[in-house]
C-alpha cells in the first residue's frame, strides 16, 4: 500500500522521486543547500564556517587521502546534523569541493579521488529515495489557500512613523530611536504570570531573527526566505502571503531578515540577493525592486531598510571579498524605487579618510558591513549606522597593521537621509585584527540634556556619544575583557600588546570572543529611569590569523578560530544586566548557562521578556531582575520579540529557530538539546479574567 502510494504522489508531482545516485542532486547543488550558509556561496568561508579554498584548507588537506576528508565531512557535518546526509552525497559534496579548491593535480588529494568516486559508485543502492527532499518540497507547497486582502489599512503617515501608538509595533525596535520600549501594561509584574499560548504560526527553516511590525491588528511576519505574511494579529489567521522570486542563481542564498520597513500603504524589504522590493500593504503584491549590487560578488542583507524623513534607507553586507563597489548605504525613493544617493562605509580616494588604509587599493578595502538597521532622530533629521570591522578579520591577513585604522570600519555614522551626506563619524575601534566589531543598534537617548546615542559592540563595552556632534562622552566595560587597554577619559582603546603584534600563523586568545560579548541581540531602553537591559555572551575565542588571496576578487575573513564558555564564569555563558546609563553604573546582573539569544523587550508593566538557548521565553521584573514567568518553546528565541494590543488585548510575540547559528552553540554547549526544527512564531496573552 505504501509503495503504491508513492508511486501515485510521483506521478502526480512530474516524477519527482528518484531511486538511484544518477537522480541524486549535483554536488554544488547540494552544497548549496547544506554547506553554503556556513561557508560561503564562494567557498571562502564565514563568521560560521572556514574557507574551503584558501592556504590553510589547502595546506591541511592537499597531502591526505581523498577518504581522510570524506571521513571528516561525514562525521562533522553539517555540525549537528551529521546524520542528514548520504555517503553518496557527500561524496558529491566534495568532489564540487576539490575541483572549486586550487589544489595541485598531483596533490594526493585529488589523485585517490577517482578511486573515492569508485568505491561510492560499488556502493549498495537499495531503498534509498536519494530525491526524497523534492517530495516534500511538492508536499509542502501542494496546499492552496484563499488569499483575502488587508481591509480598511490606514496607511502609516511619517508622524506615526516617528510616534507611533502604544497599540502598534511600526519599526524594527517599536520607535525610531531604537529603544524597543512599550507603554503598554496590561501584561504587569502582577498578573504576567497568568501568560499562555494564544496562537503560533509554523516559519520557515533558518535564522528566524527576524521583527513582526503590527498595524491596526494586522501583524507582518517576515521567515527566513524572505517570505512575508500579512496575518490577524489576535487570532494568527493568514491574510495574504508574499513570496520574493529569487534568480535561478540565486536559490542558495539566505540568512536571517532582520526587520522590514512600513510607510504609507507600502512594506520595504532588504532581499538575499541584494535587492530591494516594495509590497503592497493590502493585497501583498509586488510593486517595484530595485537592484543595489550584484549578488554574485557575495553582497547580501541581513538588515532591513528603515523609513527616515519620507526616504528608504538601507546598508548592505557580504563585503568580505574584495571588489570596486565596497559596502555602502543607499536611499531609495517609496515610490518608485529610484536610488536617491549612495555612501561608501568605507574611505575612498578623494577624502581625507583615504590614508587610513594604508597602501591598500580601494579595490582591496573589505569590510564595512551593515549589519543592523540604523536609528532616526527626526528632530536632527539624521540617521544613526553602525559599521563592522575591515576584512579580513586579522590586520595581518589584510597587509596592514593595528596602526591603520582603516575608517570608516568599526564606526557610528550619522547620516541626512535626504541626501546621503556623512555629518559624523566616530570611530569606535581603529585598526580591527580581532573581530570585535561595533556594528549593532545604535539607541538615542536624552540624558541631563545632552542628546546621546548608546552603543554596544562585542567586546561588551558601552559607548555614549554626542549624538549631535559625534564626540565622546563616556564607556563602561561592561564584562571580563582582557582585549584591550582602556582609557575612559579619552575613549582610546589599545589592543594587548601580543595581539597587536600577532602575524600570520600566530593564535591569540581574545575574551569576549568572535560571537561576543554583544552581537545582533538588541538591547532594550527604558528612557523613564535610563535603564538599558543588555543581553552578552561570555564567550572567549582563540584566533589564528592565516594569509588570503589578496588579488581581484579575493579577501575573505582570514582567520582561524575556536570558541569556547569564558573561564572563570562557572559555565554560565549568558549575562543579562541593567545599567544606568545616567551613571553608568550596573543595577543587577543575571547569569546561566544557557545564552540569550533573541532580542530584549521591556514595557510599562514593569516587564523584560528575552529567549535563551535552551528554548526558554522568560519574563524578568525589570526592577529587581527577578524571574517572574517562563515559557518552554520548541526551539530557541531568536529574533525580536515585539509587544502589540488587539482587539482590547496586549499580546507578546516572538520568533524561534536559531538556523546557522546552531553549528556553533551545539558544540559549545553539547549538554543543551537544540532540535533542529520547531521554527515558528509563538503569541502569548493573558486569559480574559486576569485582564
Amino acid at each position: 500500500m505504501v509503495r503504491s502510494t508513492v508511486i501515485t504522489l510521483a506521478a502526480a508531482a512530474h516524477a519527482l522521486f528518484t531511486t538511484s545516485v544518477h537522480g541524486m542532486e549535483t554536488g554544488e547543488s547540494l552544497y548549496g543547500q547544506h554547506c553554503a550558509t556556513c561557508h560561503g556561496a564562494s567557498l571562502r568561508g564565514s563568521a560560521h564556517g572556514a574557507t574551503l579554498i584558501g592556504p590553510a584548507f589547502l595546506e591541511k588537506w592537499a597531502a591526505q587521502p581523498a577518504r581522510a576528508l570524506l571521513d571528516y565531512q561525514i562525521s562533522a557535518m553539517p555540525p549537528g546534523q551529521s546524520h542528514t546526509l548520504s555517503a553518496k552525497e557527500h561524496t558529491a559534496i566534495l568532489e564540487y569541493v576539490v575541483g572549486e579548491a586550487p589544489f595541485e593535480a598531483a596533490s594526493t588529494l585529488r589523485t585517490t579521488l577517482d578511486a573515492l568516486n569508485s568505491d561510492a559508485a560499488d556502493a549498495p543502492e537499495a531503498v534509498e529515495f536519494s530525491a526524497a527532499g523534492s517530495v516534500m518540497d511538492f508536499a509542502r507547497n501542494a496546499g492552496t489557500h484563499t488569499m483575502r486582502t488587508v481591509g480598511n489599512f490606514r496607511p502609516v503617515s511619517t508622524t506615526e512613523l516617528n510616534a507611533p501608538t502604544p497599540a502598534d509595533w511600526l519599526n524594527w525596535r517599536r520607535t525610531p530611536d531604537g529603544h524597543a520600549h512599550s507603554p503598554l501594561d496590561q501584561i504587569s509584574r502582577d498578573s504576567v504570570g497568568n501568560l499562555t499560548l494564544k496562537w503560533s504560526m509554523a516559519m520557515h527553516p533558518g535564522s528566524n531573527q527576524t521583527t513582526p511590525l503590527v498595524r491596526d491588528g494586522v501583524m507582518f511576519l517576515t521567515h527566513a526566505n524572505n517570505k512575508i505574511q500579512a496575518i490577524e494579529a489576535d487570532s494568527g489567521e493568514l491574510i495574504w502571503e508574499y513570496q520574493y522570486d529569487f534568480p535561478p542563481a540565486a536559490k542558495m542564498l539566505g540568512g536571517p531578515t532582520r526587520n522590514i520597513a512600513l510607510w504609507d500603504d507600502k512594506l520595504f524589504l532588504a532581499t538575499y540577493d541584494a535587492a530591494l522590493v516594495s509590497i503592497d500593504v493590502s493585497t501583498g503584491k509586488q510593486l517595484w525592486r530595485a537592484e543595489k549590487a550584484d549578488y554574485r560578488e557575495a553582497f547580501t542583507h541581513s538588515a532591513g531598510p528603515i523609513v527616515a524623513n519620507g526616504v528608504v534607507v538601507s546598508g548592505i553586507n557580504g563585503c568580505e571579498l574584495f571588489t570596486e563597489a565596497g559596502c555602502f548605504v543607499t536611499g531609495h525613493d517609496p515610490n518608485t524605487g529610484t536610488e536617491l544617493w549612495r555612501t561608501s562605509t568605507l574611505a575612498l580616494p578623494g577624502t581625507p579618510e583615504y590614508a587610513t588604509w594604508g597602501d591598500v587599493a580601494p579595490d582591496r578595502r573589505g569590510g564595512g558591513d551593515i549589519w543592523i538597521a540604523g536609528s532616526y532622530d527626526p528632530s536632527r533629521n539624521l540617521v544613526y549606522f553602525g559599521t563592522s570591522q575591515p576584512k579580513p578579520w586579522a590586520a595581518p591577513s589584510r597587509g596592514m597593521s593595528v596602526e591603520d585604522a582603516a575608517l570608516y570600519t568599526n564606526s557610528t555614522l550619522a547620516l541626512n537621509p535626504t541626501t546621503g551626506e556623512l555629518k559624523w563619524y566616530f570611530q569606535h575601534i581603529p585598526g580591527e585584527t580581532i573581530d570585535m566589531e561595533v556594528g549593532f543598534e545604535r539607541i538615542l537617548a536624552d540624558i541631563d540634556g545632552t542628546p546621546l546615542v548608546l552603543t554596544v559592540g562585542k567586546d561588551g563595552i558601552l559607548w555614549k556619544l554626542n549624538r549631535e556632534t559625534g564626540e565622546y562622552v563616556d564607556l563602561l566595560d561592561t564584562m571580563d575583557q582582557t582585549i584591550f587597554n582602556v582609557d575612559k577619559t579619552t575613549g582610546v582603546l589599545n589592543y594587548r600588546s601580543d595581539i597587536a603584534a600577532a602575524g600570520i600563523g600566530d593564535t591569540y586568545t581574545a575574551c569576549p570572543g568572535i560571537y561576543g560579548g554583544h552581537n545582533w541581540q538588541s538591547a532594550t531602553y527604558d528612557a523613564a529611569r535610563h535603564l538599558l537591559f543588555l543581553p552578552v555572551h561570555q564567550l572567549c575565542s582563540d584566533m589564528t590569523p592565516r594569509a588570503v588571496d589578496l588579488g581581484p576578487g579575493g579577501g575573505g575573513y582570514g582567520a582561524d578560530v575556536a570558541t569556547y564558555p569564558m573561564p572563570g564564569k562557572e559555565g554560565k555563558a549568558g549575562a543579562l544586566l541593567a545599567i544606568d546609563v545616567q551613571t553608568m553604573a550596573v543595577k543587577w546582573r543575571i547569569e546561566q548557562p544557557a545564552l540569550f539569544l533573541s532580542g530584549a523587550l521591556s514595557t510599562d508593566g514593569g516587564l523584560l521578556f528575552i529567549g535563551d538557548l535552551d528554548r526558554n521565553f522568560q519574563a524578568f521584573d525589570t526592577d529587581t531582575g527577578a524571574k517572574l514567568w517562563s515559557a518552554r518553546l520548541p526551539a530557541p528565541a531568536h529574533g525580536y520579540p515585539i509587544t502589540y494590543q488587539a482587539e482590547g488585548q496586549q499580546f507578546v510575540a516572538v520568533p524561534s529557530g536559531i538556523g546557522v547559528f546552531r553549528a556553533l552553540t551545539a558544540m559549545i554547549f553539547p549538554d543543551i538539546y537544540q532540535p533542529p526544527d520547531g521554527q515558528g512564531l509563538f503569541v502569548f496573552g493573558l486569559p480574559s479574567e486576569s485582564r
